[in-house]
């Protein structure tokens, strides 16, 4: 089954800035505080599965590892899609994001253990200048903040890492804080690092 998506990705997670996923080296890969949780936010722009439309779809993966690095695995996460997709729209986000269909989210399937039930729920972008703000309904809150230097310069970084295996070219640092609430996770979710850009992805 051919399937594609382009949009735009905007992430945050438990490390401090910068995460060291960012950088891709397995040895520097050791999460800040021995493990790592994180919200990754894609608003699928463009898109289909098998002709089946997925342009205008927004999917919120939450995971958590125990750490002590990102390759330990075992990670608990969940997928969050938005009321607005049909059963069929549903169906073919969630088996592309728990990497069933390839692509990619493959490699980062692999390293859950345990998938919590994808939940339906209606969830919200809203963009203030730098800030973008997605809202889960009964869940929480995501904020992310374009980070910039003293003259207003944003920091982008490029290649490597977290950003090529999500399907960026590059990556505007974007510092985040959440305020969410899931029962079913190891723990709640708090974070502070973070980073947003376009993503293609095609499987």
């Amino acid at each position: 089954m051919a399937w594609n998506l382009k949009g735009y990705m905007i992430e945050s997670c438990s490390c401090n800035m910068l995460c060291p996923c960012y950088f891709g080296v397995r040895e520097l890969m050791i999460m800040d505080q021995g493990w790592c949780a994180f919200a990754q936010t894609f608003r699928v722009d463009e898109g289909n599965s098998n002709g089946l439309p997925l342009g205008g779809r927004t999917v919120v993966l939450t995971a958590d590892f125990p750490g002590p690095t990102l390759y330990d695995g075992n990670a608990t996460a969940r997928l969050f899609v938005d009321d607005g997709a049909d059963a069929e729209q549903r169906s073919e986000l969630d088996a592309i994001f728990r990497g069933e269909n390839g692509g990619p989210m493959e490699a980062e399937a692999v390293l859950v253990s345990t998938w919590l039930p994808t939940a339906t729920a209606r969830i919200d972008i809203e963009e203030q200048g730098d800030l973008m703000v997605v809202a889960v309904e009964g869940v929480g809150a995501v904020r992310s903040e374009k980070l910039r230097d003293g003259d207003g310069k944003s920091f982008t970084l490029r290649g490597g890492g977290f950003i090529c295996g999500l399907g960026l070219v590059e990556a505007e640092l974007a510092p985040g804080t959440t305020e969410w609430t899931d029962v079913d996770m190891p723990r709640q979710l708090v974070t502070k690092s973070g980073a947003r850009g376009n993503f293609t992805w095609a499987g």
